[in-house]
């Protein structure tokens, strides 16, 4: 049984302009951290939650 040959060198890919790369990923979490931030000041400052203060509850 042979032996798996590695390649010489490694391609260079680019990276994705769009759909799922690490730089997409990257801001969607910094804009998840952040809206969560502004939720919680928001509770903390009206004494009220998101919910209560749109009228669905």
């Amino acid at each position: 049984m042979a032996t798996p040959t590695e390649p010489s060198r490694t391609p260079k890919l680019e990276t994705p302009k769009y759909g799922f790369n690490t730089f997409a990923e990257r801001i969607n979490g910094r804009a998840a951290m952040v809206g969560l931030v502004a939720l919680l000041l928001w509770e903390y400052w009206t004494g009220e939650g998101l919910l209560h203060w749109l009228g669905w509850l």
